[in-house]
């Protein structure tokens, strides 16, 4: 079993820049073919001051952190039995090209199932704009193979 007193620990926050060409390769990574996305002459006429992330692409901003996957170490698990087992995402406001955003990790629950054979770690991050605006909040679980 993972270490629950690790309930509550809150990651080093870090700063993560949204650049126009990492949002086009985003949105064709995933297929995304709305021109809003790509073209930032259709970004405006729809109404967004730039191009806009495409959804999920907060997740990418994750991996900004300057260590690769600070949990596994804070928590000494294997990546090599590690699952990635749920994602969501909630927006309060677009997330735009030219944003700084601040990502802020929270270990919000450790537990375990099948008599201790699965552990799950739920995290929630936050992203927080230049201006201070929080503009989305993610939760992930993952999932550790023990044994």
């Amino acid at each position: 079993m993972l270490d629950q007193s690790f309930i509550g620990y809150e990651l080093p926050s870090f700063t993560a820049d949204v650049e126009k060409g990492r949002l086009r390769f985003f949105a064709k990574a995933i297929g995304e073919t709305n021109p809003i996305y790509t073209d930032e002459d259709a970004a405006v006429k729809a109404g967004y001051r730039t191009l806009p992330a495409p959804p999920t692409f907060a997740m990418v901003l994750d991996m900004d952190t300057p260590e690769l996957m600070p949990l596994l170490g804070l928590l000494k698990m294997d990546i090599g039995r590690i699952l990635h087992g749920s994602q969501e995402f909630e927006y309060f406001q677009p997330i735009y090209a030219g944003d700084q955003i601040t990502v802020t990790s929270k270990v919000v629950d450790i537990f375990d199932k099948k008599g201790g054979a699965l552990d799950f770690v739920v995290t929630e991050n936050s992203y927080t704009n230049q201006d201070g605006d929080l503009v989305a909040k993610s939760t992930s679980t993952l999932v550790h193979r023990n044994g």
